[in-house]
Parts: C-alpha cells; sequence; structure tokens
C-alpha cells in the first residue's frame, strides 16, 4: 500500500489541527490584560454558552491545565467531605473520578459497569433515594468509547436533588450537549478534542447552583480556586497567566463554529463516523461499544492479532496514529477518533492500511 503523504491523526487528542488555526500558533503572543483580551475572553464565553445549550446565569471558567486539571478544580471547589457521592465507572476516566474523591477525602460510592456498555435506569434504581448528594460521569468514557445516556441521568439526579457534574471532554462539539434541559451544574471540557486546538485548556461551565457550592466551600488550593476565576472573569480576565496564544485559537475555532453552524459542525463529525463504521464492515474488526459516540470507534481486533502491534504498525509503515489501549485492553482493542481536520478521504487511508495489515502483515 502507498504510504499516507501526511501523516494522520485518528486519535481522541491532540487532533488534526485546520491550517488557519495553526497559523495562529506561529504569531508573536500578545500581551493579555488588555480591554481587546478580555473583549475577546467575554466573546469566548458568549460562544460557549451558545453551544453547551446552558442558561444565561451560567459562567465559564477558562483554566490553563489538561482536562484532568479540569476534572480535579471541578471535585475540590463543588464538593467536600459532607457529600455523598454516586460515580459511574465504566472505565478509565470514570476510575479517575473515583481517584479525585479519595484522594479528597469526598464520601463517594461507584457503579461499575462493564465495558462496551451503556447505563440504564435498572443500574441507578439500587441508588435511589438512597441519600446521594451529587453525581459524576463522563458523559463519554473514552476508555472503551461507550456514550452514556444523559436523559437517563437527568431524570435520577432531578428525583434525588443530585448535583451533577459531566466530564464532556471527548463528546463536547461531537455529541449533543443540553445542560440547560439535562440539569448538568457543572460540565468540564478539554482543549485537545473536538476543539482542535492545542492542549493545555480545561474549560469548565458553571450553573448558578454551581457557582453558590463554589462561594461557600473551602478550598486549599491558591491555583484551582474558582471563586478566583469567577471574579476575575466579570471583566474578561482569568486570576493567574493563562495560555494566552491557545484562547486566542480557541477564539477563532469558536467563530468558525458559529459561522459555518453548530449543527454543521456536529453532522461533520457525525458523517465521518458513519462512514468509518460502515466501510470497516468488510473487515474483521468488530465494534465493541453498544453506546457509540460520534467521537471514537472502539474497535476490538480480530482473534490471534494483537491490537498493539497493529497501533505501532500503523505508525511505523503507514504514517497513521490511532489510540492504543491500556491495562487488560492493551492488545484486544483499537480506538479511532473521527474529530480534528479529518476527511472522508482520510478514512478510506485508514481502512485500506488496516485491511492491508491483516492480510499481508500479520
Amino acid at each position: 500500500m502507498k504510504i499516507a503523504l501526511k501523516k494522520l491523526n485518528f486519535t481522541m487528542g491532540p487532533v488534526m489541527i485546520e491550517p488557519s488555526i495553526r497559523d495562529i500558533g506561529a504569531e508573536q503572543v500578545p500581551y493579555f490584560r488588555t480591554k481587546d483580551f478580555s473583549k475577546l475572553m467575554l466573546e469566548n464565553e458568549a460562544l460557549l454558552k451558545k453551544f453547551l445549550s446552558a442558561d444565561t446565569e451560567t459562567r465559564i471558567i477558562s483554566l490553563t491545565g489538561s482536562g484532568t486539571s479540569g476534572m480535579e478544580a471541578t471535585v475540590i471547589n463543588t464538593l467536600n467531605e459532607k457529600d455523598k457521592v454516586l460515580i459511574v465507572n465504566g472505565g478509565g476516566f470514570g476510575k479517575r473520578f473515583v481517584q479525585l474523591c479519595q484522594l479528597h477525602h469526598i464520601p463517594y460510592e461507584e457503579i461499575c459497569l462493564p465495558g462496551g456498555r451503556g447505563i440504564t435506569s435498572s443500574d441507578l434504581e439500587p441508588y435511589d433515594g438512597k441519600g446521594f448528594t451529587a453525581f459524576l460521569v463522563n458523559h463519554h468514557e473514552t476508555s472503551t468509547g461507550v456514550l452514556y445516556n444523559m436523559e437517563v441521568i437527568a431524570s435520577f439526579c432531578r428525583k434525588n436533588s443530585c448535583f451533577l457534574i459531566v466530564d464532556a471532554i471527548s463528546s463536547f462539539l461531537a455529541d449533543e450537549f443540553q445542560m440547560e434541559r439535562w440539569g448538568v451544574n457543572a460540565v468540564i471540557t478539554g482543549s485537545q478534542k473536538a476543539y482542535a486546538i492545542p492542549p493545555g485548556l480545561s474549560l469548565i461551565a458553571l450553573d448558578a447552583r454551581a457557582q453558590e457550592r463554589v462561594m461557600k466551600n473551602t478550598v486549599h488550593s491558591l491555583y484551582f480556586d474558582f471563586k478566583l476565576y469567577l471574579k476575575d472573569g466579570e471583566r474578561g480576565q482569568t486570576p493567574f497567566t493563562p495560555a494566552v496564544g491557545i484562547l486566542i485559537q480557541l477564539n477563532c475555532r469558536l467563530n468558525q463554529i458559529n459561522t459555518r453552524g453548530f449543527d454543521k459542525e456536529l453532522q461533520k463529525t457525525a458523517d465521518l463516523a458513519a462512514d468509518f463504521r460502515k466501510g470497516i464492515k468488510q473487515l474483521s474488526y468488530r465494534i465493541a461499544s453498544d453506546s457509540l459516540s460520534n467521537s471514537l470507534t472502539p474497535l476490538f481486533v480480530p482473534e490471534k492479532v494483537d491490537a498493539y502491534q497493529i497501533f505501532e504498525m500503523l505508525e511505523e509503515q503507514y504514517q497513521i496514529w490511532v489510540c492504543p489501549s491500556g491495562g487488560e485492553l492493551r492488545n484486544r482493542l483499537l480506538r479511532i477518533g473521527h474529530i480534528g481536520d479529518l476527511t472522508l478521504e482520510d478514512n478510506d487511508i485508514l481502512i485500506r492500511a488496516l485491511k492491508d495489515i491483516l492480510e499481508n502483515k500479520m
């Protein structure tokens, strides 16, 4: 097979970035304590609220750090030892919420779901009326490729008056998200996923209930104290030096999405995912999730084939990156991303490479 002329990135982040966004990264980084930068930050907030379907009182925290920094900061700013938290743990990122609650001494119980399966009302019934005050979930469990049903979760949280925190890091801008309708109080997103800009930003949306919790909570941290971010955010600033260049790239990207149409952005990713899943049916790979996000297709490799070896061969021989898996799934599961600056033609190149490996290399 002919090797791709460009390095193709089908991972879940960092992803392929459009040339106009990359060009911004080559410019001089401006000073940020200015009226112009404040205006840009306030515009970012307005556009993010629009795309999240948030209410008017929602505020956006722009935190310089990876998605995990946003997860930890949200947990310590809105929860404490007086809470009783229910966590959906269906993989590596659900486990991360568990680890954060353990580390910060926040009481919790976990719903452990087998990899590849979504959540149902039956999974939640045993916890109904048991005094839980908060609910933590990864909208899309990226380690296994499962998109959780937010309608089911929202119904449980409304019935039990649970404060709802959602990690939408790998689903936002790829799948529908209805912050106000679902009653989500805090949403965590990350720049290197479907935002399709460089890693380095965690963007967190807080509704009025979340802001009230922040103001009442004691946080043993300076850098992660959301009270400071909410105060400075009123004038379009952050309390500490942010990732200025990436925030400018974010502004360009959000305006691109707004100009092209938010629905068209979601549809582009959905079309890429559907095209890949249709094309892969001709091969002996098997989709490993019963509840898929548009952002990712998890694939079990054929029996007696090593998934990690395929991951290495794709990079070394075809100049293609996909996501490997860890732990017990290392040799069984590949994860194919559909976010970023990818095309249907790129899908064809990947599918031909996967076919070539099975037929001629293994």
